[in-house]
């Protein structure tokens, strides 16, 4: 039995929707679906029923595409998430907002599925959030999610963010009291992992220095995300973290399917020093 996981699917895309065809089936293991699974809820119903058919349970956090709405939408902010949740229920997919699961595979942990979000605070330190937008523009850098995005009721996005972080401590702290923790957030937990070249100004978008210490602080044995589309393992003080997105066609190798790119988080490998640097796949 193992814990796989992959995160941005992006079934906007025709070739990624394609892919899903020759995705094997993995009956006795389960899957962490890490967000941006697809932009509508028609294409967020057809990656989840995809995983669940092929995996024994799954689990899934959003991304900041399956919080998008546009003009068209009447659903925004809170009430699109809502309604994804509400999705996944009827899928029999753990979200979020369900109770965490124990890992009965091998030595126990806790699956910690995370929304957090992003608060404009991964920028250099001489960047107040309140400029972050600003900063990131002058580098020709701006993120659809400004547009998209919405985080009503809640007048900002790093209110919604700040919510989110205040509400989840509480959650992880009982957890940690119990077992390890597997912490699983589409956005990066740590601003040393943001890792995207030439663009490096999107960073901002990309977490909150809030969480920089949840990984000793709540016991975590891996920490999953995606977003970034640079799939790398980094360990930061014995604790292993995964970047496992799958990403727009360009930054996957079709011929390889999807197999290729689900990331073994557990058992997973074993490491005891945090020397030397990430290991990039591709």
């Amino acid at each position: 039995m193992k814990l796989f996981a992959i995160a941005d699917l992006h079934l906007s895309h025709p070739l990624n929707r394609k892919a899903l065809e020759i995705w094997a089936a993995r009956p006795n293991d389960w899957l962490i679906l890490a967000g941006d699974v697809g932009g509508s809820l028609e294409r967020i119903e057809l990656g989840l029923r995809a995983a669940t058919e092929r995996f024994a349970r799954v689990f899934w956090v959003p991304g900041n595409h399956e919080l998008w709405s546009d003009g068209r939408d009447t659903l925004r902010g809170v009430a699109r998430y809502d309604a994804v949740v509400a999705l996944c229920r009827r899928l029999g997919v753990v979200t979020p907002e369900d109770p965490y699961v124990v890992w009965p595979g091998g030595s126990p942990a806790i699956i910690a599925p995370l929304f957090l979000l992003y608060d404009y605070t991964f920028g250099p330190d001489h960047v107040s959030p309140d400029e972050a937008v600003a900063w990131a523009a002058e580098d020709g850098i701006r993120c659809a999610d400004e547009r998209y995005l919405s985080p009503e009721p809640y007048l900002t996005r790093a209110a919604w963010c700040h919510a989110r972080v205040a509400a989840t401590k509480t959650r992880l702290a009982e957890a940690a009291a119990q077992y390890p923790l597997i912490l699983v957030n589409h956005f990066q937990l740590r601003r040393e992992l943001v890792r995207v070249g030439r663009i490096r100004r999107f960073v901002v978008w990309c977490g909150t220095r809030l969480t920089e210490d949840w990984h000793t602080r709540f016991r975590a044995r891996v920490v999953v995300s995606g977003h970034l589309h640079v799939r790398t393992t980094d360990w930061i003080d014995g604790v292993r973290f995964e970047e496992v997105s799958l990403g727009y066609p360009r930054h996957w190798h079709q011929e390889r399917g999807i197999d290729h790119y689900l990331r073994e988080i557990l058992p997973g490998p074993v490491r005891t020093s945090d020397r030397g640097g990430p290991v990039h796949y591709r």
